[in-house]
């Protein structure tokens, strides 16, 4: 495997461990699909669904899922055992080992150096490719830490631009994405989510603005892409993982549409999040990157069904939506 890739041996908690697995997807540069593809190859069954939700959880995958996830980011065999090595140790509650160049810890006595301060010890240093630096940081809230990623390329770096810290503007989204989510700020009884267009034009899901609480809907991810831009995916409980995309010609021109066949590079699948009003507010408007147009209720329908449509960004209040980011499911 290329020396550059994201290491877990000084993962200290499940939180990091988790951190460590989205770097490495970052690095592999698969899409969720194509994961699951990887993965039939080594005879292993690992949806799509069912990377997103394992690497949007902050607790321990199984030990099938690291070897079959592993393995299909192109790890060869010795770099898997070392995942799993890894993973074993923090399922027995050990700590991650000290760096050969770390200081010892202070000789207070044997209860300060049996637990180090802050209760958890930071991750040594790893690497994405060519070469690329992961960073970790702790975002503390409630009490509970959530590990957010920087990825930082130099002048050879990846095909995918930097992530800051906060790669949204004006929301708290890790770099590697967050479950959300998404009210139209007039109805915030309401949902972003799938529905149908209600002038049967158009005949596949759609995106529109229905009850939150409907069964079989799917959750939305927002994956940040770098560059202020990111990519809406719907974790669907039957169809698996679709990216938000503009449809831009034909009978349902100008509606978003659910497609598997994501990709970081589409500009049809990005969007710019963009904070409205006051930042007590808390209002944001979705501006489509291929076109620089605003996503907009369509006629500015307040109903049930209502499609998500691209329209000029007028400020027009169904032009403004609330962004709420959740606990993984």
């Amino acid at each position: 495997m290329p020396r550059d890739a994201p290491r877990p041996e000084q993962a200290g908690s499940p939180e990091e461990f988790t951190t460590a697995l989205r770097a490495l997807r970052i690095w592999c540069g698969l899409t969720y699909r194509q994961l699951e593809g990887k993965s039939a190859a080594f005879g292993a069954v690992m949806p799509s669904s069912t990377i997103a939700t394992a690497l949007g959880r902050n607790t321990l995958p199984r030990e099938s899922f690291v070897a079959a996830f592993t393995r299909a980011c192109g790890l060869g065999e010795a770099d898997v055992e070392r995942w799993l090595d890894a993973r074993r140790r923090l399922a027995l509650g050990e700590r991650a080992p000290l760096p050969h160049d770390a200081d010892p810890p202070c000789d207070r006595d044997q209860d300060d150096a049996a637990e180090p301060v802050g209760g958890r010890r930071a991750p040594g240093p790893g690497r994405l490719r060519q070469p690329v630096r992961l960073l970790t940081a702790a975002l503390v809230g409630a009490g509970t830490a959530l590990g957010v990623l920087a990825v930082l390329p130099d002048a050879d770096g990846p095909h995918r631009p930097a992530l800051t810290a906060q790669p949204v503007p004006g929301l708290a989204v890790p770099a590697v994405g967050s479950w959300a989510q998404i009210n139209p700020a007039r109805t915030p009884h309401l949902c972003l989510t799938e529905g149908r267009d209600r002038t049967h034009r158009y005949a596949t899901a759609v995106a529109a603005q229905l009850p939150c609480a409907t069964a079989g809907r799917p959750r939305t991810y927002i994956e940040p892409l770098g560059d202020d831009v990111v990519q809406l995916q719907w974790h669907h409980p039957k169809y698996g993982i679709g990216c938000l995309t503009l449809l831009r010609d034909g009978p349902g021109r100008d509606l978003f549409e659910p497609r598997d066949d994501c990709a970081d590079d589409d500009p049809a699948q990005q969007f710019r999040v963009e904070p409205v009003g006051p930042s007590a507010a808390a209002h944001f408007r979705l501006r489509s990157a291929a076109t620089g147009q605003c996503l907009s209720l369509r006629d500015q329908d307040t109903e049930e069904g209502a499609e998500v449509v691209q329209g000029r960004c007028s400020g027009a209040p169904d032009q403004e939506f609330l962004i709420a980011l959740v606990p993984p499911p």
